[in-house]
């Protein structure tokens, strides 16, 4: 054995010959952590070789693990700075055992002050497998910790893991800051065993402690609190009953350790050592305090990272719901069921999941004439980008929808649309995402259903018992994807086709039938198949259970958000009426008598009707004096503007100031085109609730409001229709165009 010269100690070594007699090892380094005395018990423990030269060697090269090299460092600085450092090492032994010391470290100071070098003071804490099996248990505990971010799976898992390895009871128990309380939320015991009602605090129970209980004073020191060799019972749970369960029990030792992260106090996790389970060891030491510690520390981290999670993730779900409909207001004709699912984790472990929205779409928009625009979509990618992406392209949609442009010049303008959504790549490019988007504009009267599809799946059709892809013969690019080599803009196409009586329609995003099943890879093709299956069974239910049936149709997971949308015509709610005119003055009073006797017949109230048949009588007035293939000119004088033969204004309905008997009968003189039809369809359309009205000529010019003048004898027919009726509006046909109002069948139904 090699020693330090007296000389460097100043007689400080002295009473060498005592050292080796301590059961005590003694080690010292210099400032550089080279080894430069041990004693007897030392070169014991750490089971060196007398025929080796340690002298003059770094420390860690006597076999401390090398997960612990760091905290040496840290020894080392700290010392040296004068103070004293406690912790505890591994170390493998020359016979390949392990042994777990205890150690404390100590300044050597020179007579002048200086810090010379460093005295270690060890005993043994555990030895080979225990301090294996502590290892394994804290690296089973980390990687179960790293595994998920679901609050409650992951305490209860960790609960699971101490008991019954380490410990007979484990609680947890987690501040509620809102209420400034503390309840139980985790409660495992070994062997089965369940607390009789009324004893130890249920989970979701509050958990009041004493001031001097030992869970109490780790929550008021923030430190591990041990209680070996327990025999007062009544001093470890916090009531009488809960005292003598804790008795019959044999509870021996305990160990309450705060639960602290970020600087906040979570709550406290303990463990408890009984007669449940039969073991060598039935006291908690300073080690198990330190372990426990440990663990502690990293179940606070995890449990603030699930919390934070999942606040982040409502958060996130609230977000991406309020921009998708809630709910969608009765339309005549249809029955609809929605739903949106959130990505859930790729396997059991959390891999994979992701807190953050996506960018899947889907919207019923009112149309003209009780039609209805159906959409579904799926922007690429999830995260902020892509909903910001979602809202302002859904936004877009609803408003080309609504001005009634056709399905093929919609996707058109959003594609434009998405391109200018893009942002930079970070490599000095344009990032710009793909949508999938199938818009439909669906007349429930004809059942004519007109599209045009952006790349996204054809939806299910549902007829008859059967269950299949609806047939789309197009199917064009995503939006925002430009082909290669395809000059200028990209040409959307539609098409027409016509639905069975009575179908319903499912509309979804691939992540309704992209699943990984079992840990195996995706088959789109075969979740498809599963689905059909599924929606074969509830064929004939309403459209709610179609969609409950369908978010459960393909098991596994999906790291990617769903959209669902099912849509089911019910004809026997419908009605339709519709006639040719000639644009002729006596015209008007047989529009309104056809109008008149079909009110009638639908059972419309007798108000209702009156107010409809004096809106038709607007409307169809304003046809025949203006749809007129005679073209429209204007002098400009010094008077003003004058319009050349009192032919009709360009600016259409309502601009003139006549008097309709003066009008009607000069509409009635002029001479007809023989190139031009001056005919009108008036079509009349009943649901449930509602009735509309639509006139149709060859007039291309819409109509717009106006406001009249005290004096003026005409312009306030279309003001008249809208102020009476519930929606009106106009839209260009492929020869015309269209003039339309709602109203309700009975008074009740305005609200």
């Amino acid at each position: 054995m090699k020693r330090w010269g007296e000389a460097f100690y100043n007689g400080a070594l002295s009473g060498a010959d005592v050292l080796d007699q301590v059961q005590i090892a003694v080690v010292v380094t210099d400032r550089f952590s080279n080894l430069r005395y041990w004693n007897a018990y030392a070169s014991k423990l750490l089971g060196l070789d007398d025929g080796r030269d340690y002298l003059g060697l770094p420390l860690v090269d006597v076999g401390i693990h090398e997960a612990d090299h760091e905290q040496l460092a840290q020894l080392a600085r700290r010392v040296l700075k004068g103070d004293v450092w406690e912790g505890a090492f591994a170390v493998l032994r020359g016979d390949s055992t392990w042994v777990h010391l205890r150690a404390s470290a100590v300044p050597l100071k020179h007579a002048s002050g200086t810090v010379e070098g460093v005295a270690i003071l060890a005993n043994e804490a555990l030895r080979s497998g225990r301090v294996e099996e502590q290892y394994g248990l804290l690296d089973r505990i980390g990687r179960r910790l790293s595994s998920s971010l679901e609050f409650e799976a992951t305490v209860k898992a960790v609960a699971e893991i101490l008991v019954p390895q380490f410990a007979d009871h484990c609680f947890i128990d987690l501040y509620d800051h809102d209420r400034n309380r503390l309840l139980r939320r985790v409660s495992v015991h070994a062997e089965g065993w369940t607390p009789p009602p009324g004893s130890w605090p249920d989970v979701g129970e509050e958990v009041h402690y004493p001031e001097q209980h030992f869970v109490r004073k780790a929550l008021r020191r923030l430190e591990t609190v041990v209680v070996s060799d327990y025999s007062h019972p009544g001093g470890i749970f916090p009531n009488s009953r809960s005292a003598r369960v804790s008795e019959q029990v044999g509870v021996t030792s305990v160990i309450a350790a705060p639960l602290r992260a970020r600087g906040v106090n979570l709550g406290v996790l303990t463990l408890a050592l009984s007669g449940l389970t039969a073991r060598d060891k039935t006291d908690y030491d300073s080690f198990d305090r330190d372990l426990v510690g440990a663990i502690a520390s990293r179940v606070a981290v995890a449990i603030d990272n699930a919390r934070l999670f999942e606040d982040e993730r409502d958060t996130a779900l609230a977000f991406q719901s309020s921009l998708l409909p809630r709910d969608f207001p009765e339309f005549d004709g249809l029955s609809i069921a929605h739903a949106y699912i959130p990505a859930k984790p790729l396997d059991p472990h959390g891999q994979g999941i992701q807190n953050q929205v996506g960018g899947d779409f889907y919207d019923v928009i009112p149309l003209s004439a009780g039609r209805v625009g159906i959409v579904i979509g799926d922007v690429e990618g999830s995260g902020p980008h892509a909903a910001a992406v979602m809202s302002q392209l859904r936004a877009a949609l609803r408003a080309f929808a609504q001005a009634d442009r056709e399905p093929a010049e919609i996707l058109r303008e959003l594609d434009e649309w998405v391109r200018r959504l893009g942002r930079p790549d970070g490599e000095g490019g344009t990032w710009v995402p793909s949508v999938s988007c199938l818009y439909m504009a669906y007349d429930a009267w004809s059942r004519e259903l007109s599209y045009a599809n952006a790349g996204h799946q054809p939806p299910l059709l549902i007829s008859d018992g059967e269950v299949s892809d609806l047939q789309m013969a197009i199917r064009d690019k995503l939006l925002g994807v430009k082909p290669k080599g395809v000059p200028g803009d990209s040409v959307y196409r539609q098409d027409v086709l016509t639905l069975p009586p009575g179908a319903t329609l499912l509309l979804y995003t691939d992540g309704l039938v992209a699943r990984r099943q079992f840990g195996s890879s995706v088959d789109v093709a075969e979740g498809l198949r599963q689905l059909q299956a599924k929606i074969r069974e509830v064929a004939d239910k309403d459209v709610q259970q179609i969609v409950e049936v369908a978010k459960r149709a393909v098991p596994g997971e999906t790291t990617d958000d769903t959209a669902l949308l099912v849509v089911r015509s019910n004809p026997e709610e419908l009605a339709l009426r519709q006639e040719w005119f000639p644009a002729e003055a006596p015209t008007v009073a047989e529009a309104r008598h056809l109008a008149a006797d079909t009110f009638k017949e639908w059972g419309m109230d007798r108000d209702q009707a009156e107010l409809a048949c004096l809106l038709v009588s607007e409307i169809v007035t304003n046809v025949v004096i203006h749809a007129t293939p005679h073209p429209v000119t204007r002098e400009f004088t010094d008077e003003g503007v004058k319009d050349s033969d009192k032919q009709l204004p360009l600016d259409g309905f309502d601009d003139f100031d006549e008097d309709w008997s003066d009008l009607l009968e000069e509409a009635e003189q002029n001479e007809e085109s023989p190139s031009v039809s001056r005919e009108f369809l008036l079509r009349l359309r009943r649901g449930a609730s509602s009735v509309w009205v639509e006139v149709f000529d060859h007039d291309l010019r819409l109509p717009r409001i106006r406001t009249a003048g005290a004096d003026d004898e005409g312009g306030r027919g279309l003001y008249l229709v809208d102020q009476l009726a519930e929606r009106w509006g106009s839209r260009p046909t492929p020869d015309g165009k269209a003039v339309w109002f709602q109203i309700p069948m009975h008074p009740s139904d305005n609200g």
